[in-house]
C-alpha cells in the first residue's frame, strides 16, 4: 500500500480494485500497433435535413436502404431541430474483408445528440448522448463475400434535448396560428452555448484480431520514491491467452514488467507526472505495452497495445489540493470547444493555437465546461501537463422536471461513458457531475447526492464536484462534493457596474462557504464581457477596460484567500464563443479574454502577468522559475 496524505475518500487509494465498480466493455483510444489498423472518414459527407411536417420522412421512405442521392437531393447544413441525415461510402483494403481472424469496428467520435447507424441497410447500432464516442463491431456486414469491401454507412442524428437528455430541454409549440405556422416549434434550452448538432468529431473504422484487448485500466501511487502503476486489463475473444505487460520510459528503456490480467510494476526512482510550470520537466509519460498471445478456432493471434501513463497522485485535504503530495493551486481558464466555420467541429490547427496561448498564459488548468472534450485535447493535456477537471454534459438542470429518476438513471449512465473513455489521463483531477444546477431543490439534493456516489464507485481515485451558483445556505448538493466549485458574477449580473462592491461580496461567498463546509474552494468561473475596441475612462459595462478592473478586484480578495483554502481561479471564458440570438448576447458571450479568432483583449495580458507570478511564487525545489520559464518558452 502507498504512503498517504490524503483525506477520507482516498484513504483506500486507487491500489485496491475491489473498490471500484466493473464497466462492462473497453473504450480504448483506437490507436494504430503493428496488430491493428485505422481508417478515418473525415472529410464530406453527403448530408439531408428532414424538412418534412413530423421530421420522419427519412424512417418512412427508409432512407438508410440506398444512397441519399437517390431519394433526393442533399443539402449544405443549415441550422435545425430534428433529424439530419449523414451518409458516406468507403472502399475497405481486402484484407479487412477476406481476413476472417481480424475483427472490425466503426466508431464515431461524437454524434449530438441521439443517433442512429446503418452499415449497408443493415440497423447497426444506436446512441443517446453526444460528446462520447460509441463504436460496434461489423465484421460480419463485411466479411460476406467477394463485393464486401464496398461500404455505406448512413447516420441518422436528432438534436432535439427533452427534458430526460443530457442537457435536458423542452419543446415549446406555438399555437397561435394569427403568429405561427401550424404545427410551429421551438427547442429551449437552459444553458447558454449553441447547440451545435451533428458528427463533431471523426467517423473512423479500425482493425483488432478476433482475440483483444478490450480495456486497460491504470492507477498510479507512489510508496517513498518508487512510483507504483497498477493494471487491470481485460480479454475478449478467448479464454485461452497469455499477456505481458512492459512499462518503458521516455526514453524507450524497459523500467517494469509483469505478467497476467492484473498487477503492480514497481519503478524505483520514478519520474513523476507533474503540472506545466510545477517542475522542470512536467508531464513526465510512460509507455504501457501490453501483448496478449491467444488460441482461437482460427490458430493462434496476437494483440498489441501502448498506453501512456503519467504516475502522480492527487489527494485532498480540508483546505488543500495535492498533487504528488504537494500542494497545487489552479490558474487556468473554462473552455468551450467553438470556433468559427466549424462551430464545435474537432479542428487540430485550433486544438495547437488554444495550448499555444495556455502556455503563453501561464495557465495550468482548464474545465471540460460543460461536456467532455476530444480525447485528442485530453491527450495533449497529458502531454502538457495541463490539469482537467473533466466535465459530463450535465448543464441546464434548471428546472424541477428535470430531476426525475430517468434523468438520473441517464446521468449515470452518462458519467460511466466519461469515467470508461477518461479514466487513464494523468491530466485528469477531478470529476464534475454538473454545471449550475438548480441544486436548492430537495429533488436536486437526492438526485446530485446519487450522482457524486455513483462516480466515486466508478472510480475512487479521485475526488469528484459539481459546480454551483446556489446560495451557500441553500445547496442541498455542496455536503456531498470534496471541492467547493462555486460561480459568481460580481458587477456583471447583480450590482451592474459597481465594481467597487466586488471584494466585500467576494470575501463573504468565501468565508460563507468555508465556514459552512471546510472543504477547499475553487473560484470556478468569474468575469465580465468586453466587445473588442470598445474603450471607457471611467470603465463601463462591455469595454475592455471594465472586464479587466472586474478581474483585478477579483485578484485582491482571491490572493487573500489562496494563502488559506482557496485552491483555485478559473478565468470564464478562454475565448468569446457562440450562443442562441438573444437581446443579452451580441454574437455571442464575449466574456472571453481571446476573441473568438483567438485574438488577446486588454485582460489576457492581465492574466498572464497574474498566473506567471503565481506560478513563480511556488518556490518547491521541484519549480521552475519564470525568468526561466519564459526564456525557454517558444510561444512569446
Amino acid at each position: 500500500m502507498a504512503r498517504r496524505t490524503a483525506v477520507a475518500w482516498a484513504a483506500l487509494g486507487p491500489l485496491l480494485w475491489g473498490c471500484a465498480l466493473a464497466l462492462q466493455g473497453g473504450m480504448l483510444y483506437p490507436r494504430e500497433t503493428p496488430s491493428r489498423e485505422r481508417k478515418e472518414l473525415d472529410g464530406l459527407w453527403c448530408f439531408r435535413a428532414d424538412f418534412s411536417h413530423n421530421r420522419r420522412r427519412g424512417f418512412e421512405e427508409q432512407w438508410y436502404r440506398r444512397p441519399l442521392r437517390e431519394s433526393g437531393p442533399t443539402l449544405d447544413m443549415p441550422d435545425f431541430v430534428g433529424w439530419v441525415w449523414y451518409e458516406r461510402e468507403v472502399i475497405l483494403p481486402e484484407r479487412w474483408t477476406q481476413d476472417l481472424s481480424t475483427r472490425v469496428v466503426l466508431r464515431i467520435g461524437s454524434a449530438h445528440a441521439y443517433a442512429i447507424v446503418w452499415v449497408n441497410g443493415v440497423d447497426t447500432l444506436e446512441h443517446e448522448g453526444g460528446y462520447l464516442p460509441f463504436e460496434a463491431d461489423i465484421s460480419n456486414l463485411v466479411q460476406v463475400g467477394p463485393l464486401s469491401s464496398q461500404l455505406r454507412i448512413t447516420i441518422a442524428i436528432n438534436n432535439t434535448l427533452t427534458p430526460t437528455t443530457l442537457p435536458p430541454g423542452t419543446i415549446q409549440y406555438k399555437n397561435d396560428t394569427s403568429n405561427y405556422p401550424k404545427g410551429y416549434f421551438v427547442q429551449n434550452i437552459y444553458f447558454d452555448f449553441f447547440n451545435y448538432a451533428g458528427l463533431q468529431r471523426s467517423v473512423l473504422l479500425y482493425t483488432t484480431p478476433t482475440a483483444y484487448i478490450d480495456d486497460i485500466t491504470v492507477t498510479t501511487g507512489v510508496e517513498h520514491d518508487s512510483g507504483l502503476v497498477n493494471y487491470q486489463i481485460s480479454v475478449k475473444g478467448s479464454n485461452l491467452f497469455e499477456l505481458e505487460v512492459r512499462l518503458l520510459d521516455a526514453e524507450n528503456k524497459l523500467v517494469a514488467n509483469g505478467t497476467g490480467t492484473q498487477g503492480q510494476l514497481k519503478v524505483p526512482g520514478a519520474r513523476l507526472w507533474w503540472p506545466y510550470l510545477m517542475h522542470k520537466r512536467p508531464a513526465y509519460l510512460y509507455s504501457l505495452e501490453v501483448r496478449l498471445t491467444a488460441q482461437t478456432s482460427l490458430g493462434p493471434v496476437s494483440d498489441f497495445y501502448t498506453l501512456p501513463v503519467g504516475i502522480r497522485t492527487v489527494n485532498v485535504t480540508k483546505s488543500q489540493f495535492l498533487i504528488n503530495g504537494k500542494p497545487f493551486y489552479f490558474h487556468g481558464v473554462n473552455k468551450h470547444e467553438d470556433a468559427d466555420i466549424r462551430g464545435k467541429g474537432f479542428d487540430w490547427p485550433l486544438l495547437v493555437k488554444d495550448f499555444n496561448l495556455l502556455r503563453w498564459l501561464g495557465a495550468n488548468a482548464f474545465r471540460t465546461s460543460h461536456y467532455p472534450y476530444a480525447e485528442e485535447v485530453l491527450q495533449m493535456c497529458d502531454r502538457y501537463g495541463i490539469v482537467v477537471i473533466d466535465e459530463c454534459p450535465g448543464v441546464g438542470l434548471a428546472l424541477p422536471q428535470f430531476f426525475n429518476n430517468v434523468s438520473l438513471q441517464n446521468h449515470m449512465r452518462v458519467m460511466e461513458e466519461v469515467v470508461r473513455r477518461d479514466k487513464n489521463h494523468p491530466a485528469i483531477v477531478m470529476w464534475s457531475v454538473a454545471n449550475e444546477p438548480a441544486s436548492h431543490l430537495e429533488s436536486a439534493g437526492y438526485y446530485l447526492k446519487m450522482a457524486i456516489a455513483h462516480t466515486k464507485a466508478l472510480d475512487p481515485s479521485r475526488p469528484v464536484t459539481f459546480v454551483t451558483r446556489s446560495n451557500y445556505a441553500a445547496d442541498k448538493g455542496a455536503p456531498y462534493v470534496d471541492v467547493m466549485c462555486v460561480n459568481s458574477y460580481y458587477s456583471w449580473y447583480n450590482d451592474f457596474g459597481h465594481l467597487e462592491l466586488i471584494q466585500r461580496q467576494l470575501t463573504t461567498q468565501f468565508e460563507s462557504w468555508y465556514k459552512t463546509y471546510q472543504k477547499p474552494i475553487i473560484q470556478s468561473e468569474y468575469g465580465a464581457e468586453a466587445i473588442v475596441g470598445f474603450h471607457q475612462d471611467p470603465p463601463l459595462m462591455f469595454t475592455e477596460e471594465y472586464q479587466k478592473s472586474l478581474l483585478e478586484q477579483y485578484h485582491v480578495v482571491l490572493d487573500q484567500k489562496r494563502r488559506k483554502y482557496v485552491v483555485g481561479e478559473l478565468i470564464w471564458n478562454f475565448a468569446d464563443f457562440m450562443t442562441e440570438q438573444s437581446p443579452l448576447r451580441v454574437l455571442g458571450n464575449k466574456k472571453g479574454v481571446f476573441t473568438r479568432q483567438r485574438q488577446p483583449k486588454s485582460a489576457a495580458f492581465l492574466l498572464r502577468e497574474r498566473y506567471w507570478k503565481i506560478a513563480n511564487e511556488t518556490r518547491y525545489p521541484y519549480s521552475i522559475a519564470k525568468s526561466q520559464c519564459l526564456e525557454n518558452s517558444p510561444f512569446i
